[in-house]
């Protein structure tokens, strides 16, 4: 089975280093010369810092299944969007650990083959599923109905085994066609309906049209990307969690 990977505090340690010496630098502690004059030190105001909340609560435990979108596709580690959504969770004082279980060119047909497989050999049951898939079966040209038949196998596993899920949507581009494009946007809301899960109507929603945050495949987002896309959805995470968060 894949390793799960999940950032802990040394990350939260890094970007705090990282601050220390931006301010640091911005109040002319770290220089390349000699001292800045004392009017310079007046007319400088530190960078805001933003407020952290402290980290709460009993843990909560999200798994994060999907293909390169969230397996961060050729980005740094701490870069991908499970990494990034669990330090957004804790800033916002949510104790939360995310499990990476992406799997990059992941179709949703090979998701249904392993996806039991992957929960009977957790260690921690999720205490919610992000389930994004959909994506590969649109380059592969995949029918609608064969993605929806594959999701909504998916979906079953988790709700059977009482896994809260939050759907992450996708949208087929206008050059599959319009029949096609109805049929594989209408896969999402309709199953989020059947199966009373939470739903991200389009994961990339924040990022698809802004191509200086898209890699030059045109189709992965750049690491800023990723924090675009946390951004924009981090709060449904937060409310699909079990009594909210």
């Amino acid at each position: 089975m894949q390793e799960l990977k999940g950032s802990g505090s040394n990350e939260m340690y890094r970007l705090s280093v990282r601050l220390i010496l931006s301010l640091a630098a911005s109040a002319g502690l770290v220089a390349c010369g000699a001292e800045a004059p004392a009017e310079d030190f007046a007319a400088t105001e530190p960078p805001p810092i933003e407020e952290v909340l402290p980290v709460i609560g009993p843990e909560h435990h999200i798994l994060a299944f999907g293909d390169s979108l969230f397996a961060g596709y050729n980005l740094e580690e701490h870069e991908g969007y499970p990494e990034k959504l669990q330090a957004s969770l804790r800033g916002q004082g949510v104790n939360a650990r995310v499990m990476d279980a992406a799997v990059s060119g992941e179709t949703t047909a090979a998701g249904r083959q392993r996806i039991a497989f992957l929960l009977d050999n957790l260690e921690q049951r999720p205490d919610l599923a992000l389930v994004e898939l959909g994506g590969n079966d649109l380059l592969r040209g995949i029918t609608p109905d064969q993605t929806r038949e594959n999701l909504a196998a998916i979906l079953e596993e988790l709700t059977s085994r009482d896994i809260p899920v939050l759907l992450m949507g996708m949208r087929a581009p206008p050059n599959m066609g319009v029949e096609y494009q109805e049929e594989f946007d209408g896969i999402y809301p309709a199953l989020a309906a059947e199966f009373d899960t939470a739903l991200v109507p389009f994961f990339l929603e924040s990022v698809y049209d802004k191509p200086e945050l898209i890699l030059p495949d045109r189709i992965h987002p750049t690491a800023e990307g990723i924090e675009e896309i946390v951004a924009a959805t981090v709060g449904s995470v937060a409310a699909a969690l079990p009594n909210g968060a």
